[in-house]
């Protein structure tokens, strides 16, 4: 085998399929050593339990990684009433019980409504994000009781698909989620929980699509380690943004990070000279369009 520096640049996405069991950086250290390179990243981290599409730029696609994580994504899961844990999810300890058996499906039915549209939402507290430059989870682990402030997230599509009793006091219940960027899918398993009395947890979570790019197009990680799938990154700028064709002058202003005319673009725009070269993400700002990533560097 070459050793990675006569290896040919790789600059693309990979579409991975998560197993459970493994923290998105674990899968992130496999596409290293597949990719010969340390120059990757992912957009979207799942949680360990959780499987599902897992985006991974390699080279200089790991630019694009903020703005694709940044889109809405859809959710398969299933939440189980009547347990409360500490993690929100089956990988926490459990902290409290009651018996779901006087619920019924149309009391979820009607509770699942008040959680769809632009909601307030309290992230799980065994989570990544920082309260006083220490991760939430570190402080809950070390003892602390962490309460985190609500943020504003938008829940487009929270359907009920299935519902059964596995035992006499607990309710199983799988869903469809499409939502925004920052929602937890743990916090709304208990906030329904609590909405009907009884507590709740998540105990599967599938994601199956990030923006414009869904499961259909996912890789197990070994399909990955019997040949390695890149969407080429031009392909890829295509595949998540709407597209721009440049040329002559403005195609030299971008290569050289000018911006151009706004020609009615409403989000980041792909930009691309005539020979399909994929040149920047911009995204306007007052009647121009302003570098956001340029890409005609190493």
């Amino acid at each position: 085998m070459a050793d990675a520096s006569t290896r040919p640049t790789i600059d693309g996405l990979v579409v991975v399929d998560k197993p459970s069991g493994w923290t998105s950086h674990d899968v992130v250290g496999r596409m290293r050593r597949l990719a010969g390179t340390r120059r990757v990243g992912h957009a979207g981290t799942l949680d360990p339990m959780a499987t599902g599409v897992l985006i991974l730029g390699i080279g200089r696609a790991t630019r694009l990684l903020g703005y694709l994580a940044a889109h809405d994504k859809d959710y398969d899961a299933t939440i189980r009433l009547g347990q409360r844990t500490v993690t929100d999810d089956a990988e926490g300890d459990v902290t409290g019980r009651a018996s779901a058996c006087a619920v019924t499906e149309a009391d979820v039915l009607a509770a699942v409504p008040s959680f769809v549209g632009e909601i307030e939402q309290v992230p799980s507290a065994v989570s990544a994000i920082k309260v006083d430059g220490v991760r939430s989870y570190a402080r809950v682990r070390a003892g602390e009781d962490v309460e985190l402030p609500a943020r504003h997230v938008t829940v487009s599509t929270f359907a009920v698909d299935g519902f059964r009793r596995p035992t006499e006091d607990l309710i199983d219940v799988d869903v469809s989620v499409t939502c925004s960027s920052g929602t937890y899918i743990r916090a709304l398993a208990r906030d329904l929980g609590e909405a009907l009395g009884v507590g709740g947890h998540l105990t599967a979570l599938r994601r199956t699509r990030i923006g414009g790019i869904d499961i259909s197009e996912a890789r197990t990680l070994d399909q990955l380690e019997a040949g390695l799938a890149v969407l080429p990154l031009a392909d890829a700028v295509r595949s998540a943004f709407p597209a721009r064709t440049v040329t002559g002058d403005d195609a030299a202003g971008v290569r050289h990070g000018r911006p151009l005319a706004h020609d009615g673009e409403s989000g980041p725009t792909g930009i691309f000279d005539s020979e399909g070269e994929v040149l920047a993400l911009m995204e306007p700002q007052g009647d121009e369009l302003r570098v956001l990533v340029g890409f005609t560097g190493s």
